[in-house]
């Protein structure tokens, strides 16, 4: 069976991909510019992740996207949402941030997309997606339900047996590094970060979830490496 991952470059998108890799092929990585903050940065992180697993890339600009995007993660002139480590369990909290990033349809039109390279692989495809439990519960489009949606969808859409698979998505943050660690992912060649700084910011939602799954898993290491030592 063959494989698309949708490559973002961050943890959980690199989780699904090396999980996969455990019991089949990955052919493809794709990863999408749409304009938001961390464009160039998440287009070479996965470049260099698809490089370390040897898997073909390319980057599907989107400008049409970026200009139907209001939130945060694209209009650079908002400020970007601020959750911090003890407040990830706050569900009024974090749905307030999910809104303030909310991109239209974005993960739909992805896999939407994905599958059309898909079909032109000529035989059943998985399309490989890093979703996770913990930001399911405020972002939809992140949850077990939308797969199966989306995969109801792509009976009808597609003709070569196309299905959306995510291997993260029944995992926290925290369990999806402890499985990071033990395939020995690249920790150093993700962007976990909403922001296009020089170094992952820490402050954003996306920062602060993968801070404390790390130290949930005793990678004080990696937080130095990757944040900065204190």
């Amino acid at each position: 069976m063959a494989g698309i991952v949708l490559l973002s470059g961050g943890l959980d998108s690199t989780l699904a991909l090396a999980l996969y890799l455990e019991t089949d092929i990955i052919n493809l990585a794709l990863t999408f510019d749409y304009g938001q903050r961390a464009n160039q940065n998440e287009v070479s992180a996965a470049q260099r992740i698809a490089k370390y697993y040897n898997i073909p890339h390319k980057v599907i600009n989107l400008p049409f996207l970026e200009e139907q995007t209001h939130s945060a993660l694209v209009n650079r002139s908002k400020n970007l949402p601020f959750v911090g480590l003890e407040e990830l369990d706050n569900l009024e909290q974090t749905q307030q941030s999910a809104q303030q990033v909310w991109v239209p349809n974005r993960n739909g039109l992805f896999m939407n997309i994905a599958a059309v390279f898909a079909e032109n692989l000529g035989e059943p495809t998985s399309l490989i997606t890093g979703f996770n439990l913990e930001e399911a519960a405020t972002f939809p489009d992140n949850s077990v339900e939308f797969i199966d949606a989306v995969n109801q969808s792509l009976s009808y859409s597609t003709q070569e047996k196309v299905t959306v698979v995510s291997p993260t998505s029944i995992l926290t943050k925290t369990e999806i590094v402890k499985e990071g660690l033990r395939l020995n992912v690249p920790f150093k060649y993700i962007w976990s970060c909403y922001e296009s700084t020089e170094r992952i910011c820490g402050q954003c939602e996306s920062c602060q979830r993968l801070k404390r799954a790390l130290l949930g898993n005793n990678a004080q290491e990696l937080v130095d490496q990757l944040f900065g030592a204190p």
